[in-house]
């Protein structure tokens, strides 16, 4: 299979797709995820019943959208400078920014108060959790405002979410977004490519499959599918346990 790409395209678009094919499936499986809409893991937004959560590079806006076609925003949290990423998963919100990831309590959802922050070198956060992990990975460069060259993936005990621990950190060619699913955990390495690891064993992350010609920028995981953002479009693939991927299609954005 040969897919070739060139520059990033229509990322508005396909961050709405996302969201949106999230929505769906939830529509009819509704115990999967405690999210209503599912984002990729470089998601600026998120939903949690009837709360919408926004992140701009400094603040976290709530909004309650009981009434869909009337938002009401419910507060407006000062984080800083550097916020880029939300993931919600089970009671907490996991918000990657350019030094670190914070950890929010949701059990109020119109009301999220911070319990912690994991810190590291500046550069830029995607970040999922599965259980008692958060994998994150960290790309240096200019956009994240640092020059460093070793990019990483960072695997996070959150088993206490008030006080997350590393327990490794292993190195990665250039990574963006990354999903995870059962003992798997599929990173998008830019024009290195799309990778899927073996995480059997959580805190360990072992390379099973590279499609070394894709151009991957962030992808959701869903029953055995993959949806990946390309350089030109957002491409369906389908895997297996042996992590045979399978093309399935193509929405092209010029």
């Amino acid at each position: 299979m040969k897919n070739k790409f060139t520059k990033p395209a229509g990322a508005a678009l396909l961050a709405t797709l996302f969201f949106f094919w999230g929505c769906a499936e939830n529509s009819s499986k509704s115990e999967m995820s405690p999210q209503s809409g599912l984002g990729g893991s470089m998601a600026r937004f998120a939903i949690t019943g009837n709360t919408l959560y926004l992140v701009s590079k400094e603040t976290l806006e709530v909004y309650d959208i009981t009434d869909g076609a009337n938002p009401v925003k419910a507060t407006s949290k000062n984080m800083g400078m550097g916020i880029e990423t939300i993931f919600p998963y089970q009671n907490h919100l996991f918000i990657g920014a350019n030094d670190g990831m914070y950890i929010y309590n949701n059990q109020s959802p119109q009301n999220p108060a911070l319990l912690s922050k994991y810190t590291h070198i500046q550069s830029c956060d995607p970040v999922v959790v599965q259980e008692k992990y958060a994998y994150v990975t960290l790309r240096g460069g200019v956009a994240c405002r640092n020059w460093f060259s070793q990019s990483s993936l960072d695997i996070i005990d959150v088993s206490n979410p008030s006080n997350p621990v590393i327990v490794r950190s292993q190195p990665m060619l250039s990574p963006y977004g990354l999903g995870v699913s059962g003992n798997r955990l599929f990173v998008c390495e830019g024009d290195n490519g799309f990778k899927i690891l073996d995480i059997s064993d959580p805190t360990l992350a072992i390379e099973k499959f590279h499609l070394k010609d894709l151009t991957s920028y962030d992808v959701i995981v869903r029953n055995n599918r993959l949806i990946v953002t390309g350089n030109k479009g957002l491409y369906q693939y389908q895997y297996d346990d042996q992590d045979q991927v399978e093309l399935l299609s193509k929405i092209p954005v010029l």
